[in-house]
């Protein structure tokens, strides 16, 4: 029996109720209705009678509540002690611009509730490097954007956005329903100062390097490249969906690949700590409040 599955069961066998179990767990009702079943089978026997109302401990659920409260709360009190011997831990978070902005509190409040011990560290980055400190090893974990050249490094997708080109409002092309990047020949776009990861580099320019892409501004963070494109009328790209300064517009590009917001983690540091803030990250992104059970620190 996983320390998970009995705290599923003590939420029903406390609630009395499957609805309002999941609600006090935070998870739908299916996936918990599944788990008890689990249980009952891993243990051959009924914990539970079910009826329209709700549900009712027979005696062997209500001797397994009684063992499951005793077990969890040892476990906890585990948990502490280990924390306590082992220290403050901290976890460094690297974002790339308003990446951290995506998640808004959920994410922190969800990481606080299962690891209350851990100290969080955030170190923004521009858009000079697209690993958010991740490859010179300065944040434990990156909440940034793909594609970047991504070895020794792992990421999960947990959204793709479509790509516009950002212009003037009084640009010709800003009155189009849809662009392609040849509609674009003989523009000037912004670029990224040299060193720029090659990768990162060419998505942002349009995989092209001619004169154009030389000769545009060079730009460190979104605010700089919105403002070449205001000042300048340089074009350049961003995801769609995202407030503009007044003056300026987006049109999408038809042939471009999706812009992808991942979290990434170097593969040789894939400890506890990351390991559960990717799945609480996953869980709070996909908004079903499924998060991992117990506290890991």
């Amino acid at each position: 029996m996983e320390l998970r599955t009995l705290r599923y069961f003590v939420a029903v066998a406390e609630e009395l109720h499957f609805g309002r179990a999941a609600v006090r767990l935070r998870m739908t009702q299916p996936p918990l209705s599944r788990a008890i079943k689990q249980l009952e089978a891993d243990l051959g026997c009924v914990l539970l009678l079910r009826s329209p109302t709700g549900v009712a401990l027979t005696p062997a659920g209500v001797l397994l509540h009684e063992e499951a409260c005793a077990l969890l709360a040892q476990a906890d009190r585990m948990r502490e002690r280990v924390a306590e011997l082992a220290g403050p831990v901290t976890l460094t978070v690297g974002t790339l611009a308003d990446s951290a902005e995506a998640f808004g509190t959920r994410l922190a409040a969800a990481y606080r509730e299962h690891h209350p011990a851990a100290r969080i560290l955030i170190r923004e980055s521009d858009l000079t490097d697209p690993t958010a400190g991740l490859r010179a090893g300065l944040v434990d974990v990156a909440l940034t954007r793909a594609p970047f050249d991504d070895t020794g490094i792992a990421t999960r997708t947990l959204r793709s956005e479509r790509v516009g080109v950002v212009l003037r409002t009084d640009d010709p092309l800003a009155q189009r329903d849809s662009l392609r990047l040849a509609d674009l020949a003989g523009r000037r776009w912004f670029r990224f100062p040299d060193g720029t990861d090659p990768v990162w580099h060419a998505y942002w320019t349009g995989s092209a390097d001619d004169g154009r892409r030389r000769d545009g501004p060079v730009v460190r963070t979104a605010r700089e490249c919105l403002q070449s494109v205001l000042w300048n009328g340089t074009v350049g790209l961003m995801p769609l969906g995202h407030d503009l300064p007044e003056g300026l517009t987006v049109v999408p590009l038809t042939d471009m690949a999706p812009s992808r917001f991942v979290i990434a983690w170097r593969t040789a540091d894939a400890g506890p700590l990351i390991r559960s803030f990717v799945r609480i990250a996953e869980s709070v992104h996909r908004g079903t409040g499924r998060f991992p059970t117990g506290r890991a620190v």
